[in-house]
């Protein structure tokens, strides 16, 4: 009975940023519990390639390409899918940017963009989706945070801003709709095995073997390993837990690392 509680049968997720990585992962993972799975990108040409790759993997993706930043789009496209697929039951807000600049070389338009795409798109996409649940009395919000919603980093000053808003924007959306049956938590991915981070996972180079020594998983995460959180978080197994950030990174955040001089 238990392994009931996790089947997300019938209910419809809206994973945005889901045509690559990371939001591809977990919106695999929340098809295969069941989820009538819809995805979000801004580029025509990824989605299709997108909704491809998902087909080869036995998922029906439904795709819609809009910026989250538009609210009018928003507005739109939330109202179509709710019409053409079904009640939005589940919602992650995975769409983000990040751009690794000095912060006394980063342009303010640059800071103000990340802002606008990591913690206002999320705000834009809860407030119609949100409203949607607090109508139909229930609904899961899953926002993607960040190790950088705790730590700074050299060269991500607007990322970490961002972030680290966004995680305060989690427990206020819990704080306000918790009333209304709808649970909202984060995840906050560490460093995972990417094709972007691919070029730096060489044996050999100094941030592979810094991530590794960090980690006291002492490896990368894989893509498949955010799966089981989200569909946690997702399904009615988590429907008394409200407003906490997940962290998936190997243990990262639970230790100050060790000297370089231990094996």
């Amino acid at each position: 009975m238990i392994l009931d509680l996790f089947k997300l049968d019938g209910k419809v997720a809206l994973v945005t940023g889901a045509t690559h990585g990371l939001g591809m992962a977990m919106a695999v993972a929340l098809a295969e519990a069941g989820a009538n799975l819809v995805i979000n990108g801004s580029s025509r040409g990824n989605m299709d390639k997108a909704i491809a790759e998902y087909a080869s993997r036995g998922i029906d993706a439904k795709g819609y390409v809009f910026d989250v930043t538009d609210e009018a789009g928003v507005i739109a496209n939330v109202a179509k899918i709710e019409a053409e697929v079904g009640p939005i039951n589940i919602l992650v807000n995975n769409a983000g940017i990040i751009k690794r600049v000095a912060m006394q070389d980063m342009e303010v338009s640059d800071y103000r963009q990340v802002i606008d795409v990591d913690l206002v798109g999320p705000f834009i996409m809860g407030k119609y989706v949100g409203r949607k649940m607090i109508e139909r009395r229930e609904g899961k919000i899953i926002n993607i945070c960040s190790m950088m919603s705790e730590l700074g980093r050299n060269s991500v000053s607007a990322y970490a801003a961002a972030k680290g808003g966004l995680k305060m924007l989690t427990k206020n959306m819990a704080t306000e709709w918790g009333k209304y049956n709808i649970q909202t938590n984060g995840i906050g991915p560490g460093y995972f095995a990417t094709s972007q981070t691919a070029p730096i996972r060489e044996d050999g180079h100094p941030f592979n073997d810094f991530i590794i020594n960090r980690t006291p998983a002492a490896r990368w995460g894989d893509p498949e390993d955010l799966g089981g959180t989200a569909v946690f978080l997702a399904s009615k197994a988590s429907d008394f837990v409200n407003g906490h950030v997940v962290y998936v990174d190997g243990g990262i955040l639970a230790t100050i690392g060790k000297p370089s001089n231990e094996k």
